[in-house]
């Protein structure tokens, strides 16, 4: 019994110059991130806003989550070893479920001191929060200039995050404007819940993206049966099955195939076979393969397999 196994690998030539380009944008945006998120919490206290303490706790997820990304940046670089011989793509979703966790709890803490307010609403001092929110805006928005042009996935998803603030405290000016000129204290908690909503609406949004991967799921964009139907059009593949397809990462895609060929096929024609089959991979945005081509009168075990 023969079988070919074809394993493809797949290196990106890492741009040295571009990741220290990113890891500096990066701990500038963090840096920034950090004081202001140490402001808010003070600036919170003292104006008496639930609004600013939970744009606090936005912010401050978005500054843990800069943080970690740029330490797990560093890690998810590291080559494949012993131990993890896939490499250390995934660390980078450690960060992303530490990160959803802080949100989703300083988000339903913030709503629990929050309800009492929309019952009993407290005094607070607007004008402070006029200043503050016209600081969060000019901060958010110098970091989200500096991030536009970013070209690594990690920088694209944190100038996200940094508009999502920077529209937050659009959201804050509007309404500290509106209770510096009436007497409105009840805005305060309504801001406070519609932040902590949106934070958790997000935070369940990534937790979904989470579990996909983490379940081996099939990366999003990707169909199995179509990508199944297009191997088996390549010249002298029979068949193909058991196709697997999942992502290490989200961005970096695997997959493991049976491939059914002739019996008879000369060399020649199996290796170019071979090379369609990687080509036809690559070209679909899939960069690690392992194929093993089968004959036509073996047997496989993995035939009815899904």
């Amino acid at each position: 019994m023969s079988h070919h196994h074809d394993h493809g690998h797949h290196h990106h030539s890492c741009d040295h110059h571009h990741h220290h380009a990113t890891a500096k944008n990066l701990k500038l945006a963090f840096a920034l991130n950090f004081l202001f998120t140490l402001i808010e919490f003070v600036g919170g206290v003292l104006t008496n806003s639930m609004a600013i303490i939970s744009d606090a706790v936005h912010d401050l997820g978005d500054t843990l989550a800069i943080g970690m990304s740029l330490f797990f940046e560093r890690i998810s670089h590291k080559k494949s070893d012993e131990r993890f011989s896939y490499g250390y793509k995934r660390f980078a979703l450690v960060s992303a479920l530490i990160n959803s966790i802080i949100l989703l709890v300083g988000s339903l803490f913030v709503i629990y001191k929050t309800v009492p307010r929309l019952i009993s609403p407290e005094p607070v001092d607007a004008g402070g929060m006029v200043l503050l929110a016209i600081f969060g805006v000019l901060v958010n928005g110098a970091a989200v200039l500096r991030l536009k042009s970013g070209k690594s996935a990690n920088e694209r998803v944190i100038m996200l995050h940094l508009l999502e603030d920077a529209l937050g405290w659009v959201a804050v000016l509007a309404g500290s404007i509106v209770m510096y000129f009436f007497d409105l204290p009840v805005i305060d908690p309504i801001l406070s819940i519609a932040i902590s909503a949106f934070i958790l609406w997000n935070v369940f949004k990534n937790l979904k993206d989470f579990i996909a991967t983490f379940l081996q799921g099939v990366p999003e964009g990707v169909d199995v049966t179509a990508v199944q139907r297009r191997i088996e059009t390549i010249e002298n593949v029979l068949s193909a099955h058991d196709v697997h397809i999942w992502t290490m990462d989200g961005s970096y895609n695997i997959i493991s195939a049976h491939v059914v060929i002739a019996d008879h096929l000369e060399k020649e024609a199996l290796l170019k076979a071979k090379a369609d089959v990687k080509q036809l991979i690559r070209s679909l945005g899939i960069q690690h393969e392992t194929i093993e081509f089968e004959y036509e009168s073996e047997t496989c075990d993995f035939v009815n397999c899904c």
